[in-house]
């Protein structure tokens, strides 16, 4: 009966990030810089947060789009951070996860036939969701522009059928973020269009040199604008599953329908975790940032040495390296080098067609595991 499964869901794979994780695992010896997981555990006040509302009871449903108190925090967190400016009892919906929050932007504003534009190399998990939603992704190359989506590429891929443009910054996979300047000469090009965009900010805390901006902030984008938060990166809460939706009224009143019927609502002891991350928490990811910045300074500049081409990231916690010189696609590379030098590193084609060629690099692992991964890879490129 396998002919009866919706075609949409059998046109789809697996993540490749979570591939050759799962083939990595059956190697010892393996030192693995794949998987996008802080190292570092969930701040003991949270924590605390998480077991007192055990303790209290707090374990039933709660409100569809979350507990007011978390939202209200969320509110003021981005007002305080970024400048955006958010209603918390109609334009915020806590959601399970920032993927969720992905799931239902797009099952809400996409059809069959309309177009989403990504910036490529990206992040994997919107793709699949956008074909589910019976859409089609249009990727924008980024490589020559070192990974950034800039208005003059994007203008070349908007057509009458685009519906969404994704802002992925700061990224995965290659640590790069937008500037103010080039948000705003995307905002001009599309003031004047009924095109929504998701920007997706889960990284935001994250950001080395500058400040994080936000389309929303800019003239006229709030009212098309889907910005997708959470604690996940920030406060390293992955399994906590705590996203935040921010958007227009008008739209979060719908996609609340989609996400009532999803999930209900977000796990009510992580929203009560996730409450204590954003007020007494609020500057958390600080000290998670500096050593970040450490990691990504050292690895990046023995790369260099190694004679990569990399472009320098300065955001989330990957590094991006070509490896084409080797004549190797991308996924027998980081086989190979699993095999010979026990590191693991993920293939960029796991990061759409256009990310062939190059390695996604985490250094979200201490600078001990980093410097040990780091001498066998040079040993290991000695080789080849």
């Amino acid at each position: 009966m396998e002919h009866l499964i919706n075609q949409h869901v059998r046109g789809i794979e697996i993540s490749g990030i979570r591939k050759f994780f799962n083939l990595v695992a059956q190697y010892e010896d393996v030192i693995s810089l794949t998987i996008g997981q802080p190292d570092f555990p969930t701040p003991t006040h949270v924590k605390t947060a998480g077991i007192q509302a055990i303790q209290d009871n707090q374990t039933s449903y709660t409100h569809n789009a979350g507990i007011p108190e978390l939202r209200k925090a969320a509110a003021s967190f981005v007002e305080k951070k970024y400048g955006l400016n958010y209603n918390p009892d109609s334009e915020i919906i806590v959601s399970t996860g920032a993927s969720q929050g992905i799931d239902i932007t797009f099952r809400t504003i996409l059809e069959p036939g309309t177009e989403v534009i990504l910036p490529g190399p990206v992040y994997p998990g919107y793709e699949p969701i956008i074909k589910l939603c019976g859409a089609t992704p249009v990727y924008v190359d980024t490589r020559e522009t070192d990974f950034l989506l800039n208005a003059e590429l994007l203008e070349k891929h908007i057509t009458e059928k685009t519906r969404c443009i994704v802002l992925p910054y700061p990224s995965n996979p290659t640590g790069a973020t937008l500037s103010k300047d080039e948000l705003h000469k995307v905002a001009t090009l599309l003031e004047d269009k009924n095109i929504f965009v998701m920007s997706d900010e889960i990284y935001s805390e994250l950001v080395f040199n500058g400040e994080h901006s936000s389309i929303a902030t800019l003239p006229g984008m709030k009212k098309k604008t889907i910005v997708i938060n959470g604690v996940s990166k920030s406060h390293s809460m992955t399994g906590w599953r705590i996203g935040l939706v921010f958007g227009p009224e008008y739209l979060m009143k719908q996609m609340l329908k989609v996400h009532q019927y999803n999930v209900s609502c977000a796990t009510s002891i992580s929203q009560y975790a996730a409450l204590e991350a954003l007020t007494i928490g609020s500057n958390d990811a600080e000290p998670m940032k500096v050593q970040y910045q450490e990691r990504m300074e050292y690895v990046y500049e023995r790369l260099v040495k190694l004679g990569l081409e990399v472009v320098k990231p300065n955001g989330a916690f990957y590094l991006f390296p070509s490896i084409k010189k080797y004549n190797l696609s991308s996924f027998d590379f980081a086989l190979k080098m699993v095999e010979e030098a026990g590191v693991a590193v993920v293939p960029g084609s796991a990061f759409s067609p256009l990310g062939e060629g190059y390695v996604r690099i985490s250094y979200a692992y201490t600078m001990e595991t980093l410097e040990l991964a780091m001498d066998r890879m040079e040993a290991f490129l000695e080789t080849i």
